[in-house]
């Protein structure tokens, strides 16, 4: 079966202003999120990619649109199933405040039982993209052959959650994982089980060096800004 490359959506002006975007329109790469799409042709330089995923959203869309201008003749293919989760009435609000919400509690703690008001439950959110997963994986073997490899372009809470079920992970353990902005994370997928063989790969170690903050243990819905 395929090799599943997958990228966050580089930085976006939501990361940076500390908003939990969801599906809120208009939400774009800001200046370092351009710089990283621009870089993930060359990282990605030694792949034979035969299949380009995205998100619906402009994040996504615009993180992968270098390494398409890089390599005419790519297909991209939108799927709205790896979109952002839809977190309802939390979206567009800061974090900051939302910290404060009995529900955040839930969603740190034991996720698969948080539902957002007016959205989605995170099981759904997974249900929803592990499908799509399998679907592709199914598509692209039998379009270019069980060795082949493909690229899905999402967001950070899905990617998590892909992990986890790759891992065979519950859901309640997938706040213990993070990927950063444009990071890449690869799982082959095999008749029996899937190998995680790359997990947030930056090829940048700033974002492990002391904050000037400490941490708070919580893990940040949506993803995080990444390294300063």
């Amino acid at each position: 079966m395929p090799t599943l490359i997958l990228v966050r959506h580089g930085r976006s002006t939501a990361n940076t202003s500390g908003v939990l975007a969801g599906w809120t329109p208009g939400v774009r790469l800001d200046e370092r999120g351009t710089a990283q799409a621009a870089a993930l042709p060359g990282r990605l330089a030694g792949l034979p990619l035969s299949e380009v995923v995205a998100s619906p959203l402009d994040r996504c869309q615009e993180t992968v649109r270098p390494l398409l201008d890089a390599r005419p003749g790519l297909p991209l293919h939108t799927d709205e199933r790896i979109g952002e989760c839809h977190y309802g009435d939390w979206s567009g609000r800061k974090l900051a405040e939302l910290k404060d919400e009995p529900l955040m509690e839930v969603v740190q703690a034991h996720p698969s039982a948080a539902a957002f008001p007016g959205g989605e439950s995170m099981r759904a959110m997974q249900t929803r993209a592990a499908e799509a997963v399998r679907e592709w994986n199914a598509r692209v073997e039998r379009d270019h052959g069980a060795d082949a490899v493909y690229l899905m372009c999402s967001h950070g809470d899905i990617i998590k959650s892909l992990v986890a079920d790759a891992l065979g992970l519950h859901l309640d353990l997938f706040q213990r994982i993070s990927v950063e902005p444009c990071s890449v994370t690869a799982i082959r997928y095999t008749r029996l089980r899937p190998f995680l063989l790359r997990l947030g790969d930056t090829g940048d170690f700033a974002s492990l060096a002391p904050r000037e903050e400490p941490p708070t243990g919580d893990a940040t819905v949506g993803g995080g800004a990444g390294a300063p």
